[in-house]
C-alpha cells in the first residue's frame, strides 16, 4: 500500500501564519504540522509516501523532509500547479500508486488513534472485493463544517458536503483508502461549481456502488486548517 499526503492549498484561512510558509510546515505540538502524517503512516509500516503541495513553499518542504531517510521512509514530492480540489491533486498520484492501493491523507488532520485497525478492515474486505473505498468517520459537536455521512443499517447510504441541516453528526475526516480504480473514479467525475474535483463526488461513487466500508476513530481527531481548530491541535497534542 502507497501512502499520500496532500500537503497543498493556499492556507488562507490560517493567514497571517501562512504569510510566510505552508500550514503543513506550522508546528503542531513538538512536530510541524505534516510530520504527524508521516509518523501515522510509517508506524502502520508504509513507508512510501508522495507528497502533493504547492509551489510557493516547495523548497521549504524539501529542506525539512529530504528524501525521508531521517523519518525512516522514501519520499516522492509532486507540485499542484493549480488549486483543483482534493481529488484533482490525487490524479498526480496516478503513476506514482501504479496497481497498488493506496491510504490517503490530508496534511492538516491531527488525531490520536494509529491507521493500522483502518488499514486491516480494508484489506480483509478487499479479499472479496476488486474495488473498494474505506472512510474514517469520527462524531463532531459541528459537523456542518463537513462532509457528512448519513448510515443506515451499517451502511453509508450518502455523503453531503457541509449540509446546512446535517442528519448525522459523523463527519467524513480527511484519510481515505482506495483500490487503485480511485484513478478511473476521479476521471469520470465533472468539476464542481467552485471549480474544484471533489472528493465527496469520488467517494459517493463508491457509496453508489455498495463498495464503501467505513471505521470510527475511537480517541480525538481534529483538522488544523483554522485558528480555532489549530490552537486545538496544539493543545491536544501538547497533553500528549
Amino acid at each position: 500500500m502507497k501512502g499520500i499526503i496532500l500537503a497543498g492549498g493556499t492556507g488562507s484561512r490560517l493567514y497571517p501564519l501562512t504569510s510566510v510558509t505552508n500550514k503543513h510546515l506550522l508546528p503542531v505540538g513538538k512536530l510541524p504540522m505534516i510530520l504527524h502524517s508521516i509518523n501515522k503512516l510509517v508506524e502502520s509500516d508504509i513507508d512510501d509516501i508522495m507528497i502533493i503541495t504547492g509551489t510557493e513553499h516547495m523548497g521549504d518542504m524539501i529542506n525539512l523532509l529530504g528524501s525521508g531517510k531521517k523519518y525512516n521512509c522514501q519520499l516522492t514530492y509532486r507540485v499542484q500547479d493549480e488549486a483543483n480540489g482534493i481529488a484533482g491533486a490525487l490524479k498526480l498520484c496516478k503513476n506514482f500508486v501504479g496497481e497498488e492501493d493506496l491510504i490517503v491523507l490530508l496534511g492538516d488532520n491531527i488525531f490520536y488513534d494509529s491507521l493500522e485497525s483502518c488499514i486491516e478492515k480494508f484489506n480483509n474486505f478487499k479479499e472479496n472485493h476488486n474495488s473498494l473505498c474505506l472512510l474514517n468517520l469520527k462524531e463532531v459537536k459541528d459537523p456542518e463544517r463537513y462532509g457528512v455521512a448519513e448510515i443506515e443499517k451499517d451502511k453509508i447510504i450518502r455523503i453531503v458536503e457541509k449540509p446546512k441541516k446535517p442528519k448525522s453528526s459523523y463527519c467524513v475526516t480527511g484519510i481515505y483508502i482506495y483500490t487503485s480504480d480511485v484513478f478511473e473514479k476521479i476521471s469520470s467525475i465533472k468539476m464542481s461549481n467552485r471549480k474544484e474535483y471533489e472528493i465527496t463526488d469520488v467517494n459517493m461513487s463508491y457509496v453508489s456502488e455498495n463498495k464503501c466500508i467505513f471505521s470510527f476513530f475511537n480517541n480525538w481527531w481534529t483538522d488544523a486548517g483554522t485558528h480555532e481548530s489549530y490552537l486545538q491541535a496544539n493543545l491536544l497534542c501538547n497533553s500528549l
